[in-house]
């Protein structure tokens, strides 16, 4: 158990690279990619690079005050008590990759791009309300991340109609 909680803490104070926080929404870009192409190996492996990313980047040697801070209120609310509500929130996450994973496997461009854009601005909308001030820090990986991703799906939603013609347009 000591291994565990030493893995933890050293993963936890890489957590706080604000680097792996504007990455990790680029994840989606690959997850569409294979939803697209109905590769469930893909998913898997993508949805595992994700939650691995957090460690990636080292420690940082300073931290933003306020990076810290909404990680902080991250980590009593992972901590605390579970109530049926926080349950219900978390489920949102594998509900978001089902919904993510089904609207591009049904090559539903235009549902797959509602999806991205609701769990970004919900995940905003729960840094904020969970977090107050500090969950503002979230704010600009996460519209960036958003925004890139969008674009990804336009720029695939593109070279695939060329590419095959107006059937791969579908809604």
């Amino acid at each position: 158990m000591e291994f565990l909680n030493d893995f933890l803490t050293w993963a936890w104070a890489r957590h706080h690279n604000i680097l792996s926080w504007y990455i990790r929404p680029l994840f989606i870009i690959p997850f569409v990619y294979f939803a697209y192409k109905r590769s469930w190996k893909g998913m898997l492996l993508t949805i595992i690079a994700l939650i691995t990313s957090m460690f990636w980047f080292p420690a940082p040697a300073s931290v933003d005050p306020t990076v810290a801070q909404f990680l902080e209120v991250e980590k009593q609310y992972l901590l605390g008590p579970w109530t049926v509500q926080k349950i219900f929130l978390s489920l949102t996450v594998p509900a978001f990759f089902f919904l993510l994973g089904l609207a591009f496997w049904k090559r539903s461009w235009t549902w797959g791009l509602v999806v991205i854009n609701v769990a970004a601005l919900g995940k905003i909308a729960w840094s904020v309300f969970e977090g107050g001030e500090s969950g503002w820090a979230i704010l600009l990986p996460a519209v960036l991340g958003m925004v890139l991703c969008d674009l990804a799906v336009y720029f695939g939603v593109r070279w695939l109609s060329h590419r095959k013609g107006p059937q791969a347009q579908t809604a």
